[in-house]
């Protein structure tokens, strides 16, 4: 099958033909739909993440974003079908530890991130091995298929988790979000559907202009003022009562916690590149003095995938209205080329995996 793979990291990708997967005792493979191209499969690419554990051993296939069809089930498998199309989280988890136990699978003590990690090939390919089936393949409502749920991938579901749970946003609440690429324009979309006032803060005005489109009420272009926090405190008369960093430097983490009102809350959703490695210095007195809590976000729960999907079903979220193109699987390497230079807008989706 083809697949597009990574042979050293920040030299150009290629499109191989590897050996189709074969689904583990617990296991299940699924024929890929579609599979949206994150800028996480860049930093992949980049080397980044070493610190983080996702930095896997080249050659190796990228991709995390998938939902498919299951066309193979492994023996020990109970509740997965072939032919039952489902989304698939990009933290795949256990089923037995604590976490997992307790309703926190995507904090998972036994963690597999799709696509970073040698133990799972990712899905820019025709097929995707699922591990832990019963846990990890999320079947979808009939009223949804494979096809509409492409744009719910990492970007999508891992900001529903970060606005509906971690933050959480509730309605009325000021909702500032830093970085409007596919990940900072879902949680515009995301937090608007909350009932959140939403803020946008970028770099530029298409971005910015997408945020309108997807909800926003108000937006900041940084590169146009001097104080991007102190323009969304204006806005929201003293700080928002919910900030997130969607893109994970410096810059955009330090001013949205700086855009906070006393009490407010961070939710962190952007990992930091190889400049940052993992530490961003943070205005600790101001966590103190004034209440704010800080949250980390990571992906969701596939226990929790429901509520998304009730959602979507009842239009209130559109994962479409984020898909940018769909493009065929010889045109991922270019768009993640793209993203050196942050030229993409919204989510870009690879449809076809077999031209």
């Amino acid at each position: 099958m083809q697949a597009v793979v990574l042979e050293e990291f920040q030299e150009p990708l290629t499109v191989q033909d590897v050996d189709r997967p074969e689904p583990e005792p617990d296991g299940a493979v699924a024929e890929v739909v579609g599979c949206g191209v994150c800028r996480s499969d860049w930093h992949c690419w980049q080397g980044d993440w070493d610190w983080f554990g996702y930095r896997p051993d080249p050659p190796h296939v990228l991709g995390h974003e998938p939902t498919g069809r299951i066309v193979a089930v492994g023996e020990d498998v109970e509740t997965v079908e072939e032919g039952q199309a489902v989304a698939i989280p990009f933290n795949f988890a256990c089923g037995i530890c604590d976490r997992c136990r307790n309703g926190r699978e995507n904090i998972c003590d036994n963690h597999v991130g799709l696509g970073f990690m040698n133990e799972a090939p990712g899905a820019f390919a025709e097929e995707v091995h699922i591990p832990h089936a019963d846990i990890n393949a999320v079947a979808l409502p009939d009223t949804i298929d494979a096809e509409t749920a492409a744009g719910c991938g990492c970007r999508f579901m891992t900001s529903f988790h970060a606005m509906a749970h971690r933050g959480p946003v509730h309605a009325g609440d000021d909702v500032v979000i830093h970085g409007c690429g596919g990940i900072g324009l879902s949680a515009v979309h995301i937090a608007n559907a909350l009932g959140g006032n939403v803020i946008a803060v970028d770099l530029m005005d298409e971005k910015l202009e997408k945020a309108e489109e997807l909800g926003a009420v108000a937006t900041v272009n940084a590169s146009e003022v001097d104080d991007a926090a102190g323009e969304v405190r204006a806005i929201t008369d003293g700080g928002a009562d919910v900030s997130a960093d969607a893109l994970g430097i410096e810059t955009t983490c330090r001013n949205a916690v700086n855009s906070l009102r006393k009490g407010g809350t961070h939710v962190q959703i952007g990992l930091t590149t190889s400049d940052e490695a993992g530490m961003i210095p943070l205005p600790t007195d101001d966590f103190v003095a004034k209440e704010i809590d800080f949250h980390g976000s990571l992906g969701l729960q596939p226990s929790r995938y429901s509520e998304m999907l009730d959602m979507i079903e009842s239009s209130k979220l559109d994962p479409a209205a984020l898909v940018e193109k769909t493009v065929d699987i010889h045109g991922v390497p270019d768009e993640l080329a793209a993203m050196t230079d942050f030229n993409t807008l919204g989510i870009p989706v690879c449809t076809d995996f077999s031209s």
